[in-house]
């Protein structure tokens, strides 16, 4: 009788372990799905704003056409891979639309009247202002995605992570080349 008192007590305990380990995965997990959405979030809000610096831009810019063309593309192909969850090429698309952007805002020291138009200067600081929260989530996202891929691969919490098929997340990285700085003055043969 004492014996089965005490393997019905372990198994609870088990259960209950077990339970904690399915729920903190299940948290982290939705950490994951979180810190991911509040870059979606600001991927939106910064793909609702190029257009309209682009056509403050196009009001002045008559001659670079070409510019404003590649800042569109870019736009369009990080919200292509945002909308597929690739975070592969959105780092492709992300680093063609800070070139695009840094292009952008060099070409505009040439106009004098947009550098002093209310609405580019607005728009401009509220991108900067996206970009920079941006990296902020970034951050947030890779260290969730972190904690979640540790958690997933540790014992005994791999147990139930591979019973009840949590996966491992992917880290938004880029590569050097999509972190290296935008040559301005080769862009313009400066």
């Amino acid at each position: 009788m004492l014996a089965l008192v005490i393997i019905l007590a372990l198994a609870v305990v088990l259960i209950v372990y077990a339970v904690g380990i399915y729920n903190g995965l299940v948290g982290l997990k939705e950490n994951v799905r979180k810190a991911w959405a509040n870059i979606d979030v600001l991927l939106s809000q910064r793909h609702d704003e190029l257009p309209k610096l682009v056509e403050t831009c196009k009001q002045y810019m008559k001659y670079e056409q070409d510019t404003l063309e590649k800042v569109m593309r870019a736009r369009t192909a990080v919200a292509q891979a945002q909308t597929r969850g690739d975070l592969g090429k959105l780092g492709a698309a992300e680093t063609q639309l800070r070139a695009g952007l840094g292009q952008l805002y060099a070409v505009a020291e040439n106009y004098p009247e947009l550098k002093a138009n209310q609405n580019f200067l607005h728009l401009q600081n509220r991108i900067s202002q996206l970009e920079n929260a941006l990296a902020d989530r970034r951050e947030f996202y890779n260290e969730a995605v972190n904690l979640n891929n540790i958690r997933v691969q540790v014992f005994p919490d791999v147990l139930v992570a591979r019973r009840f098929a949590f996966p491992a997340a992917q880290l938004l990285e880029f590569t050097q080349e999509q972190k290296r700085d935008v040559d301005l003055k080769g862009l313009f043969g400066s």
